[in-house]
């Protein structure tokens, strides 16, 4: 385990904080970072989030010299300054003027607490505490950088809730057909047919077929009599899955579902679209429809009991269709997560 700490006032327990912070999580849309120092929270650390010559930086949102939140600064062509004593940090978060002793080397100790970050698919992703002997990957988007797919990122929103509670609604095929009724679901098709999750180095996979459509309810456009739709599930644990949904013919929609543990009761939610048809529709259309199905799902995310996610089988009752959501336990215990369970 890393031996980087849980900042104070954390509201994970520390061994699942340190678990945690050695995998990738998203923590903003790559379009919202320029300049200008940006704030985020990943696992209740506070983050500020900037870009210089090209580069992101993210790095703990405080001043070495005396606590400032550098959030509350602004950003010149060499980088952030902080508002206090005009301290200014550009590329790997390194010091690079102090106004008030212009010809002082900077000491090391001026340096910000930067992280390890990667852009991939329109997002900001963080690693607090990289496991050197063991690092994690990043997750994989299937279809983003393939010819003829739109890339569309929508923006970002938070849920009060526990991430893998967020999580495992996205995974679950059982509830669309009560929750999804107003965006794509049919009331009346409620049986989930059989499916068998695939275990798999950073997860598992599922295919799920079924007769549930993914067209809007309202719209003119409607799969022919009879088909059997695909919608292809990849886990990435903990906390990141995709979907991909086979329209018929060669259409195909990829959404991600990158649920990011602000803490462990708030999740900022992002969701990449990967789509090779209807790219004449304006995205902002693809954006409403998706939060709109994401809005559905927030009542029942943040109303669930307990709050977290009980990885112990035997404080739940389950069903058949429950198949995903026991492989998605499963795996997180399996990398040693406590029981997420908290009265």
């Amino acid at each position: 385990m890393s031996s980087i700490t849980p900042p104070a006032h954390c509201t994970f327990e520390p061994d699942d904080w340190l678990r945690l912070a050695q995998q990738w999580h998203p923590v903003a849309r790559a379009c919202d970072i320029t300049g200008a120092p940006e704030k985020a929270t990943l696992l209740d650390e506070q983050l500020v989030v900037y870009r210089i010559k090209g580069q992101v930086v993210v790095a703990r949102d405080v001043c070495p010299h005396r606590g400032v939140p550098l959030t509350l600064g602004f950003h010149d062509e060499h980088g952030i300054v902080c508002p206090y004593h005009g301290l200014r940090f550009g590329e790997q978060g390194r010091c690079n003027r102090i106004p008030s002793s212009p010809d002082q080397a900077v000491p090391a100790k001026l340096h910000l607490t930067t992280y390890q970050v990667e852009e991939r698919y329109g997002l900001i992703w963080v690693c607090l505490a990289p496991d050197a002997d063991n690092p994690a990957p990043l997750p994989s988007m299937p279809h983003w950088d393939d010819a003829g797919f739109q890339q569309i990122n929508c923006p970002g929103f938070e849920v009060n809730g526990f991430a893998g509670r967020q999580v495992e609604g996205f995974l679950d095929v059982a509830h669309f057909a009560w929750v999804h009724t107003e965006t794509f679901a049919d009331a009346s098709n409620q049986v989930v047919p059989e499916y068998a999750p695939r275990e798999t180095d950073t997860g598992f996979v599922v295919d799920y077929w079924s007769s549930v459509s993914n067209f809007a309810a309202n719209s003119p456009q409607q799969a022919p009599e009879g088909f059997e739709w695909l919608r292809h599930f990849e886990m990435h644990l903990p906390f990141t899955a995709t979907l991909t949904i086979h329209f018929p013919g060669e259409s195909r929609l990829v959404i991600m579902n990158a649920a990011s543990p602000v803490s462990a009761r708030k999740t900022r939610m992002f969701a990449p679209i990967a789509r090779n048809f209807d790219l004449h529709v304006p995205v902002e259309y693809v954006h409403a429809f998706n939060l709109r199905v994401f809005e559905e799902d927030r009542l029942m995310v943040e109303t669930q009991k307990p709050e977290r996610l009980p990885l112990d089988l035997s404080l739940e009752a389950h069903i058949p269709a429950d198949r995903s959501s026991i492989a998605y336990r499963r795996g997180l215990k399996r990398m040693g997560f406590g029981d997420f369970f908290l009265v």
